[in-house]
């Protein structure tokens, strides 16, 4: 089996793939929860040229008000996905994945202009 082989099936994916995901630094402008959803904030995210609504399921770990002026890694070129109605254009990254664990939304060390790019 070549090199080639074994990344492939293992998951794994090249540069250029990678190269395809648009990771910028959003700050948070304003977070209020969802009407009529137990786990969606509503956030608007300054990407620098732009402001965009993404929703994320941290209602249960996180009140809405603790979200505001973080500076957090945002994938923005996520098609637009419905949600409880409204629409997220975007995704905010976090760790752990899953529902037991809370997870931790991913941020900068120190503040850098909203929409630089993450390389």
């Amino acid at each position: 089996m070549s090199q080639g082989d074994q990344a492939q099936g293992s998951g794994l994916i090249d540069y250029a793939e990678f190269s395809k995901i648009d990771l910028r630094v959003g700050k948070v402008i304003s977070a209020e929860p969802v009407p009529n959803s137990r786990k969606l904030i509503k956030l608007t995210v300054d990407l620098g040229s732009e402001q965009r609504q993404i929703l994320a399921g941290l209602l249960r770990w996180y009140k809405p008000e603790d979200l505001v002026g973080k500076y957090i890694i945002v994938v923005a070129n996520l098609k637009p996905k419905q949600m409880a109605g409204l629409t997220s254009q975007g995704m905010l990254l976090a760790a752990p994945c899953g529902d037991s664990e809370k997870p931790v939304v991913l941020t900068v060390a120190e503040p850098v202009q909203p929409g630089s790019r993450i390389c």
